[in-house]
Formats: structure tokens, C-alpha cells, sequence
């Protein structure tokens, strides 16, 4: 039985600038987000992403005291949806949401996946699609994707 996957804005915007946004399809399926997320996102997105937004108002405004809009609405979302997992980012999101006791990946991840499902040979070369467009990560995040990938 597939994953099921909630993810914020960070994840698509990543994957869409680097030519990867059908990794997730791929992996997954059927990926949901919050209409919140696809506002972020500021494209269309594919017919394979759903839109569901948390029922809970008040959780969801809680949130948004802490976290941006998306990463708030996405992981009330994933509060109110049992066994999935939530593609999440920024650390701050990262570290609320596992702390509320939600399974977390990130976009790094979400490649780590695509390696050992034989649907990238490589995730170094995406690392630097990444960089090349814009986005930054630590040496030592880098190095430890890296070798959870079996690359080091």
C-alpha cells in the first residue's frame, strides 16, 4: 500500500525549479496538500496532488502563531490524517511536527527514497541541481544525505 504524503509548498517548490516534481508521483502516487500550500506554491499543480484543508480552525491558527501559513495548515492537516507522512522543510516545522508525534521527510529525503526505489541512480547530481537553483544546505546535511543515500 502506497505512502500516504502531505506536503508543504518548500517540497513542491524544489522539486518544480529542479526538474523533479515527478519523483513525487512516482513515489507516492497521490501526494495532498492544503489549498494554503497551493496558494504558496503560486502555479498550478498536477491532477495527482489533492487539496484538503484541516477541518480543525482552531489547531490550525495555533499553529500559525508558530509557522508560516503552509507549513502551519499542512501540519494540521497531517494531525487529522492517521499514518501519513509530511514532507516538511524548515527545521522550526520539522521539529514542532515530530514533536506532536508526526512522521517527517524532507524534499532530501523524498530523493534518498527515489534512489533506493531504483528511480534515480545518483542523489549527488541533484544536489547540485538544487544548489543551481538556489537552494542551500549544509556540509554536514549534504554528507549525512549522502551517505543515507550509500554514496559515501
Amino acid at each position: 500500500m502506497p505512502e500516504l504524503v502531505i506536503a508543504d509548498a518548500s517540497c513542491f517548490i524544489a522539486l518544480s525549479r529542479t526538474g523533479g516534481l515527478w519523483l513525487l508521483k512516482e513515489l507516492y502516487g497521490t501526494v495532498i496538500t492544503t489549498s494554503t500550500v497551493r496558494d504558496e506554491f503560486g502555479s498550478p499543480l498536477p491532477d495527482w496532488v489533492l487539496i484538503s484543508d484541516p477541518l480543525d480552525e482552531v489547531r490550525h491558527r495555533m499553529l500559525s502563531l508558530q509557522l508560516d501559513r503552509g507549513e502551519a495548515s499542512a501540519i494540521a492537516l497531517a494531525l487529522e490524517t492517521p499514518e501519513c507522512v509530511i514532507i516538511l522543510d524548515e527545521r522550526k516545522g520539522r521539529n514542532l511536527a515530530i514533536a506532536l508525534g508526526l512522521v517527517v521527510t524532507g524534499t532530501l529525503g523524498v530523493l534518498v527514497k527515489a534512489k533506493r526505489s531504483g528511480l534515480l541512480e545518483s542523489v549527488e547530481p541533484w544536489l547540485a541541481r538544487f544548489r543551481d537553483a538556489g537552494f542551500r544546505y549544509s556540509p554536514e546535511v549534504e554528507e549525512a544525505l549522502l551517505r543515507a543515500a550509500g554514496e559515501r
